[in-house]
């Protein structure tokens, strides 16, 4: 059950971070990016010693990945 829960946290922030970011990837594009940006978030933000506590914490960190991974990759495809 807890994999479905990530799974459907991960969507719905890349889908927010796709609304910040204003993105021009497809909804499945930014469901990528959301769960991949969990993961990414996790790592940069621990990194300089910010991590997400709680349920609120952790969409917080997923977004600023997913944001991150969108920066990114507009940056590449210039």
């Amino acid at each position: 059950m807890g994999i479905i829960i990530s799974l459907i946290i991960g969507a719905f922030c890349g889908w927010l971070a796709g609304k910040i970011m204003d993105s021009q990837f497809s909804w499945i594009g930014n469901i990528a990016l959301g769960l991949c940006g969990g993961l990414v978030g996790g790592l940069v933000l621990g990194a300089i010693g910010i991590t997400g506590h709680g349920f609120l914490g952790n969409i917080i960190v997923a977004v600023i990945g997913a944001c991150l991974l969108i920066a990114i990759g507009r940056a590449i495809k210039k």
